[in-house]
């Protein structure tokens, strides 16, 4: 999509009081911590669907996230295992452009994750390929200019494998710090696994199985052990010691744009007068997600 650059982009998002602040862009991915903020539109409910929107609770930072998507849900687990993520947010900012005509143009990015190194990633998660339509990738033609003129990366994230999606929900189930059980234990667990060695010949080395399996998937997620997750997660799988790479939650390894559209983005593409006067489109998001996983609920 053409975009005008002599307007600049802009960016709408909710302060930590709820109040409605836009301001240029440039600016506001400086000085903005987008993953504190509330979604700046909420999650559509879409009747007839099997998911509504929900919350994720996230082990990086001890709070919810809001997620609109089975698809969203499964890209979370994997920013929230990735050990250069800080801060994750669902919808926190809005970005606004011109195009070519001069028409307002607009787009909810679904995802917001911050690096440790401060720079952010704004992502969609599309459920199959090209989901979202035209529409989507032209907004993301835009959203990705945008992002690369502050050193930030847009991208549209590739569904996951099954066998990779089911093994992250199965370990995410055991996400939360209740799971590393009793103090000295977790120790024990990854002394066991010190050479790989089958899960379960390496959990009962380590004690009682009740006990230590908890605390084995506990590490599994928290990448203090590893185990090859593309393939099927069973008491045989070789577990041993390592740590989790810097993923970016499915970003192709050549790191280029997918041509899948991203389901779930807002999908407003309003015209108007003024680049201040916005409205909320229609959305395209299929689907969404209950909150939390087995284990993981926040309490």
């Amino acid at each position: 999509m053409a975009v005008d650059r002599l307007s600049g982009f802009e960016a709408v998002f909710l302060d930590p009081v709820g109040q409605v602040v836009q301001q240029r862009w440039a600016d506001a991915a400086l000085a903005v911590a987008f993953e504190e903020l509330s979604p700046v539109s909420a999650f559509p409910v879409i009747p007839g669907r099997r998911w509504g929107p929900g919350l994720w609770w996230s082990a990086t930072t001890g709070r919810h996230v809001a997620a609109g998507s089975n698809a969203m849900r499964a890209q979370l687990m994997v920013l929230d295992r990735d050990p250069q993520v800080t801060g994750l947010a669902g919808r926190p900012v809005r970005l606004l452009w011109r195009d070519g005509r001069g028409r307002v143009r607009s787009w909810v990015p679904q995802l917001f994750a911050r690096y440790r190194d401060g720079t952010g990633l704004l992502a969609d998660c599309p459920s199959h390929t090209g989901a979202g339509g035209a529409r989507a990738l032209s907004a993301a033609e835009a959203v990705s200019d945008a992002c690369e003129e502050i050193g930030w990366t847009y991208r549209r994230l590739t569904p996951l494998d099954d066998v990779l999606a089911a093994n992250l929900k199965w370990l995410a189930g055991y996400r939360h710090p209740r799971n590393q059980q009793r103090p000295g234990l977790m120790p024990a667990v990854l002394k066991a696994f010190t050479r790989p060695r089958p899960l379960l010949e390496g959990a009962q080395a380590a004690g009682d199985l009740l006990e230590v399996l908890p605390a084995v998937f506990h590490a599994l997620w928290h990448g203090q052990l590893t185990t090859d997750l593309e393939a099927p997660l069973h008491e045989r799988a070789l577990v041993g010691p390592g740590s989790l790479p810097h993923t970016g939650a499915g970003v192709p390894a050549d790191g280029r744009l997918q041509d899948d559209a991203g389901e779930g983005a807002d999908g407003c593409d309003e015209e108007t007068g003024d680049i201040s006067e916005t409205a909320e489109g229609a959305d395209t998001d299929a689907g969404g997600d209950e909150a939390g996983a087995r284990g993981g609920e926040a309490v």
